[in-house]
């Protein structure tokens, strides 16, 4: 079953009665309140990708919001991050660092115009505004990764974006962190392994600060190659309500 969100509400209908894939729910908004509810229930928003979907728009033909909540939820337990060897090898070079909220707006930037061409990718205005204001509030938090090329050596330099220290951003990643869980929205790689390393980095740190879990929210290859693996939307909970 689908539902439809009344606008004027802030809450959310039992995501169990939802559809196989995980769509339970159309409309509502992307107040603060309302994704503040929504990651804490294991639920996260999303436009229509879907060829069935279509008809899932207001009457200026915009799509509603969809809201997604998956009883097997793919994530990644910061402890059991694999790092391959070419990974152990790439970092112990020390080209790279790394750092947390130092370039929200560009981590964002990079994620959507990367995934632009992409049917569903759904880093519009909207969506930048609403997580701006998340970050704002101290909910949304970017993992930039830098390395030491120089302006100079690169034909383009006016291409890349470099912090005070002069260094260039090459990945990152961002998404919520809700109590002792992260719940990762998108990457970007600007150069091979540029999310990689981020997603290392975070568990890492994660691992090491007693944080528990990242939510992957969606199943790939790249995240399975790094331990990610499903349990259940009850486990999920569980682990999620651990405060």
């Amino acid at each position: 079953m689908i539902y439809r969100l009344n606008p004027n509400r802030i809450d959310f209908p039992d995501p169990r009665d939802g559809e196989e894939d995980g769509l339970f729910a159309v409309g509502g908004d992307l107040s603060i309140d309302r994704l503040l509810l929504a990651y804490q229930n294991g639920i996260f928003p999303w436009y229509a990708f879907r060829k069935e979907d279509n008809n899932f728009r207001d009457e200026n033909d915009e799509p509603w919001i969809q809201w997604w909540c998956p009883m097997q939820r793919f994530v990644i337990f910061p402890n059991e991050i694999h790092i391959s060897h070419s990974m152990r090898t790439l970092l112990r070079k020390g080209k790279y660092t790394f750092s947390f909220n130092q370039a929200f707006d560009k981590v964002l930037g990079y994620c959507g115009s990367l995934r632009i061409e992409e049917r569903g990718a759904w880093l519009g205005p909207h969506i930048v505004e609403a997580y701006t204001k998340l970050h704002e509030e101290g909910f949304c938090t970017s993992v930039e990764v830098w390395d030491d090329t120089k302006p100079e050596e690169l034909e383009e330099p006016d291409k890349w974006y470099f912090n005070a220290d002069g260094r260039r951003l090459v990945g990152g990643l961002y998404g919520e962190n809700i109590g002792k869980t992260f719940i990762g929205e998108s990457m970007f790689s600007l150069v091979p392994s540029g999310s990689k390393l981020a997603l290392i980095f975070l568990a890492s740190w994660m691992a090491n600060n007693g944080l528990t879990m990242i939510d992957c929210q969606l199943r790939t290859d790249h995240l399975e190659s790094m331990g990610g693996r499903y349990i259940s939307y009850d486990e999920y909970m569980e682990i999620i309500n651990d405060y």
